[in-house]
C-alpha cells in the first residue's frame, strides 16, 4: 500500500514539475510561421508588380504556427499540455477573425466620414440642397426624438411586464406572456413598421407618415429585448433578501420597490441602454413610418421625419452630381450613428459600475 501511495505520489509530482516550454515560445513559433509562409508565399507571385497575397499569407502562417506550437509543446510538455496550447490558439485565432470586420468596418466608416466631418454637417439640413453642402442635423434631431419617445413608451411597459413574469407571474397567463416576448424577439424590424403602419392607417387614414409612428415602431422592436434583460437581472437577485423583507412584514410591492430593483438597476439599466442602442440604427420600420424628408421637423405628430439610417440609404441610393459629396454624406452620417451608439454602450457601462451594488464593507 505505501508504494502505491509512493508512486502516486510521484506521478503527480512528475505531472507538476514536469518541463514546460519558455513564456516567448508561443511569440517566436509565430515569427518562425510568419518568416516560412513568406518563404513559401511570396515565390508563388508571378512578377514584382503582383499584389501580395496577404489573405493566403495570414492562412498559411496560422496553419504553421498552430503546428509548431503543438508538435513543440508536445515534446516537451507532452501530449496533455499540448492539446490544451493547441485549443488556446484556436480560441485565440477565432477571436482575431472576429475582430477583423470589425476592425475593417471601423477605419473604413472613419476614414471616408471624416471627409464631411465639419460643423457645417451639424448645423444645417438638406433643405433646398442638390450638390455639395447641406448637412444631417435634421436627420440627427430626427432619431434622437424618436428613440428617446420609443424608450419613454418601452421602459415601463417592458419593466413592469418584467416584474410581473418574476414576481407574481403564475400559471398560463405567464407562460403564455413569455412565449409571445419570445415571438416579438425575433420577429423582422420590417414587420414592426408594417404593424405600426397598419395600426395608424386604421386611426388616421392611409399613407399617414409621422416621427411618433416611427417611434411606436421603434418601441415594439424595444420591448421584448428590455423585458429579457429585466427578467434576467430581477432573477439574479438572491431570494434570501426578498425572504428579509417578506420577515421583516414588508409588502411584496413594497419589497419590489426598495428591495428588489435597487440592487438590479444596474444591469436593468444597461440592458434599456443596450437596447436602444440595438433599435436606433433600425432603417426599415422608419421607412415605412416615419418617410423621409430634407427639411427640420420638430413636431413628432406632424410631417414626415428623417433619420440617420435613411439619410444614409438615401445619400447612397439617389445620388446626384457630384456623387463624391453624397458618399461623403452618407459616410460621415455613418460615423455619426457609430459614435452615437458607442456612446450609449460606454454610458451604459459607467452606469452598471455606477449603481453596481457594493458589497464592501
Amino acid at each position: 500500500m505505501s508504494t502505491l501511495h509512493a508512486a502516486r505520489a510521484g506521478t503527480t509530482g512528475n505531472a507538476l514539475t514536469a518541463s514546460r516550454l519558455p513564456k516567448g515560445t508561443p511569440w517566436a513559433t509565430a515569427l518562425a510561421a510568419a518568416i516560412l509562409a513568406c518563404l513559401i508565399v511570396l515565390p508563388s507571385a508571378n512578377g514584382p508588380d503582383d499584389d501580395v497575397p496577404f489573405a493566403a499569407l495570414i492562412v498559411v502562417a496560422g496553419l504553421l504556427h498552430l503546428i509548431l506550437l503543438t508538435t513543440l509543446s508536445g515534446i516537451v510538455e507532452g501530449r496533455r499540455r499540448a492539446v490544451d496550447r493547441l485549443m488556446t490558439a484556436l480560441v485565440t485565432l477565432a477571436f482575431l477573425i472576429a475582430m477583423v470586420p470589425l476592425i475593417s468596418v471601423t477605419i473604413t466608416t472613419v476614414g471616408a466620414g471624416l471627409a464631411r466631418f465639419d460643423a457645417e454637417f451639424f448645423t444645417s439640413s438638406m433643405r433646398n440642397v442638390t450638390g455639395e453642402g447641406g448637412g444631417a442635423l435634421h436627420a440627427i434631431v430626427g432619431t434622437v426624438l424618436m428613440t428617446l419617445t420609443a424608450a419613454v413608451v418601452s421602459v415601463p411597459i417592458g419593466l413592469l411586464t418584467a416584474i410581473y413574469l418574476v414576481e407574481y407571474g403564475r400559471g398560463a397567463l405567464a407562460r403564455g406572456i413569455t412565449f409571445i416576448v419570445d415571438v416579438m424577439t425575433g420577429i423582422p424590424s420590417i414587420v414592426a413598421g408594417l404593424f405600426a403602419y397598419a395600426l395608424f392607417a386604421l386611426l388616421l387614414g392611409p399613407g399617414v407618415r409621422s416621427g411618433f409612428i416611427g417611434a411606436i415602431a421603434l418601441s415594439v422592436l424595444m420591448i421584448p429585448v428590455i423585458v429579457r434583460s429585466s427578467e434576467e437581472m430581477l432573477r439574479l437577485v438572491p431570494n434570501e433578501l426578498r425572504e428579509a423583507s417578506y420577515a421583516l412584514g414588508v409588502p411584496q410591492w413594497l419589497t419590489v420597490l426598495k428591495v428588489v430593483l435597487p440592487t438590479s438597476i444596474a444591469g436593468i439599466t444597461t440592458g434599456i441602454m443596450l437596447s436602444i442602442a440595438r433599435v436606433i440604427g433600425e432603417t426599415a420600420p422608419l421607412l415605412v413610418t416615419a418617410g423621409f424628408t430634407a427639411s427640420m421637423n420638430y413636431n413628432l405628430f406632424d410631417g414626415r421625419m428623417n433619420s440617420l439610417p435613411l439619410f444614409v440609404y438615401r445619400s447612397y441610393m439617389d445620388q446626384g452630381v457630384p456623387f463624391e459629396a453624397y458618399l461623403d454624406r452618407a459616410w460621415a452620417a455613418a460615423l455619426t450613428l457609430i459614435i452615437i451608439v458607442m456612446a450609449l454602450n460606454l454610458c451604459a457601462r459607467l452606469i452598471a459600475k455606477f449603481f453596481a451594488p457594493k458589497t464592501q464593507r
